[in-house]
């Protein structure tokens, strides 16, 4: 289906901290229309302070997608968050010309706009025992049964120690025995309707301050009081999140407070920094800083 002229879906990328939500919401109320979160932990119910996620007045004054969503007890992946997207999209462009896409993960970003390849899925059993063997022997012994069954995945992969990435390479190959590598297709679907991306960012200086002060307050709204809360399923994949590992760590006597608020800090800044290095290589985001205003549609 050709994509239609009068329908745009406009998606606002960036580093975290860098404006997203207040400019996506502004467009919204721009249009009248609704907003699909393309945040990878924003859809978690239980998680609120450390994933920034909208205000419950924010969420009340429009409609969003793909937020509050799923409890961390559910199995959440590309495949979850294409169709909860692609639902929001079509129930959207019924009665508006324009819809809004924000969020940071990058792979959503790319799943919203072409696509994914159809990988298949493991069975509880397979991942109950992967799981097992992480918890026993951390990424390393992900790393050994990957060099024994698919070695090629460790050799073209960059993120060896991403337990997210290796279980799920480890699941394809059991589940199917083949690569998931033989799987990227990379074929881009044919949406129906415009896509136009607008990407934020600020000088680092100032987005690092952002990001300093971002940490600051979430400590002073309540993060150390949630991660209390979540802290008996830290070993959720939901929970593997910058701003509760640091504070779980602190629990159990790695760090001390402090320490632990200032590991958060730095933690983040890197994580904005592998985003602007992932949002970076495409060529169709319009860059601007917040404070310029939208450009127009």
């Amino acid at each position: 289906m050709p994509a239609s002229i009068e329908k745009t879906a406009i998606v606002i990328v960036g580093p975290t901290a860098s404006g997203k939500t207040l400019y996506s919401l502004s467009l919204a109320k721009k249009y009248s229309t609704s907003i699909v979160s393309a945040d990878s932990r924003q859809c978690y119910r239980e998680l609120n302070i450390g994933v920034a996620k909208p205000l419950p007045e924010e969420l009340s004054a429009v409609r969003h997608y793909f937020i509050n969503t799923h409890s961390i007890d559910d199995r959440v992946d590309t495949v979850v968050f294409e169709e909860e997207a692609l639902r929001g999209a079509s129930e959207t462009l019924i009665n508006s010309d324009h819809l809004i896409v924000t969020g940071g993960t990058g792979l959503y970003v790319k799943v919203f706009c072409e696509g994914i390849d159809e990988i298949p899925v493991a069975d509880a059993a397979t991942r109950m025992e992967l799981m097992q063997l992480w918890k026993a022997e951390g990424v390393e012994g992900l790393q050994r049964m990957l060099s024994g069954v698919d070695p090629e995945f460790l050799q073209q992969t960059n993120e060896k120690n991403n337990r997210a990435r290796l279980m799920r390479a480890l699941e394809v190959k059991l589940a199917s025995g083949r690569s998931i590598l033989s799987f990227r297709q990379g074929t881009t679907r044919q949406r129906p309707f415009r896509i136009r991306k607008i990407g934020l960012n600020w000088p680092r200086e100032v987005l690092y301050n952002r990001i300093n002060k971002r940490v600051d307050q979430m400590m002073a709204d309540g993060l150390l009081e949630e991660a209390k809360a979540l802290y008996p399923h830290r070993h959720r994949k939901a929970l593997q999140t910058v701003g509760y590992q640091e504070l779980f760590d602190h629990f159990d006597g790695r760090y001390s407070l402090d320490e632990a608020v200032d590991k958060i800090r730095q933690h983040t800044r890197n994580y904005a920094k592998r985003q602007l290095t992932w949002f970076r290589k495409d060529p169709d985001i319009q860059w601007q800083r917040p404070e310029d205003g939208f450009l127009g549609a």
